[in-house]
């Protein structure tokens, strides 16, 4: 396994959208999935897609840690979850919603973004198993953040306020005040 070098934001491979992975058991994409696996535990996140890795591929990790869990039954703690050719739908009752959002690809920033509060998301494992999960809360959000990886579209351009984004360490510092906005609600 290696930890692989991650691309940032404004190199083409983030701009493409990714193809998808004729085999899942292809020895070549087991490597890419562990070696992102390892990728990610040493860049600190929670998410991270192929093309990040500079491979334009239709394969993303997440999880969820206990720290980010919601109290509902679809926001809970998510293992490392491994999800090849996904496809990712937003719930009938489902709404936008605003919160924070970081990126691997974009250190150091954060933008508040606007995102499906209720999904159902598919694709298959790394055992070539068929996965289908309802999300909801930073659940449903960091897999349509890594999803949009997969369609060449950064957290940016999802965000209706870009005086809504800054340095991690300001923001922190100086939050803005988001909660009388009255096109998304407030996400913690």
């Amino acid at each position: 396994m290696s930890i692989l070098k991650i691309a940032r934001m404004g190199h083409p491979v983030l701009r493409k959208v990714a193809a998808r992975v004729e085999n899942p058991e292809d020895p070549e994409i087991i490597r890419l999935v562990a070696d992102m696996i390892e990728t990610l535990s040493d860049a600190g996140g929670v998410g991270l897609a192929a093309p990040q890795v500079f491979r334009s591929l239709a394969v993303m990790i997440f999880f969820v840690p206990p720290s980010r869990a919601g109290k509902g039954e679809d926001d809970g703690e998510v293992p490392l979850t491994v999800l090849i050719n996904p496809e990712i739908e937003p719930l009938e009752d489902a709404k936008k919603v605003g919160g924070w959002e970081g990126c691997l690809s974009i250190p150091d920033f954060q933008g508040y973004v606007p995102r499906w509060d209720k999904i159902r998301y598919r694709g298959i494992d790394e055992n070539g198993e068929p996965v289908e999960k309802i999300a909801s809360g930073f659940h449903a959000r960091v897999v349509q953040h890594e999803y949009d990886h997969l369609i060449g579209v950064m957290y940016p351009e999802r965000m209706d306020d870009m005086t809504l984004m800054g340095f991690t360490d300001e923001l922190r510092r100086d939050p803005p005040d988001v909660s009388g906005r009255t096109d998304t609600q407030q996400e913690n």
